[in-house]
């Protein structure tokens, strides 16, 4: 399925997606690449970006990637997902790329990873997407 990186943006409209402020600037069968500008209301007390927006930013990124590789009228759902906090973002934009694991049939599995400006890892994730036929 072809869904260019503006349409993958407009699909986010009155979700969690655009809540947090995601935009996508790539999308492929082998990659789909977001960015997200670090906000106040996006950190913790202590000033570092939330774990959740950590966690559900590259969750978004990865299921837009199964839906670039879906077969016509075909769903997905996150089966499993694992994340990894390496480094606490506090400023600027920070960017996540999905790249494959696994496309299959039934299930595909997607590595996402989240760097800040400098390129410095924030998080690693690595989600389980279940193809509804």
């Amino acid at each position: 399925m072809n869904v260019s990186s503006t349409a993958m943006t407009e699909s986010l409209r009155g979700t969690l997606g655009e809540l947090l402020g995601i935009r996508f600037v790539e999308t492929s069968a082998e990659r789909v690449v977001a960015e997200l500008t670090v906000r106040d209301d996006l950190r913790t007390v202590g000033g570092a970006l939330h774990g959740g927006t950590l966690m559900a930013f590259p969750d978004t990124v990865g299921a837009a990637a199964t839906i670039v590789n879906l077969p016509a009228g075909a769903g997905t759902t996150t089966l499993e997902s694992k994340t990894n906090f390496f480094a606490a973002g506090r400023a600027g934009v920070i960017r996540a790329e999905s790249t494959p694991l696994h496309r299959g049939k039934r299930t595909m599995v997607w590595q996402t990873r989240v760097t800040d400006d400098a390129g410095r890892l924030l998080s690693l994730t690595i989600q389980t997407q279940m193809v509804l036929a």
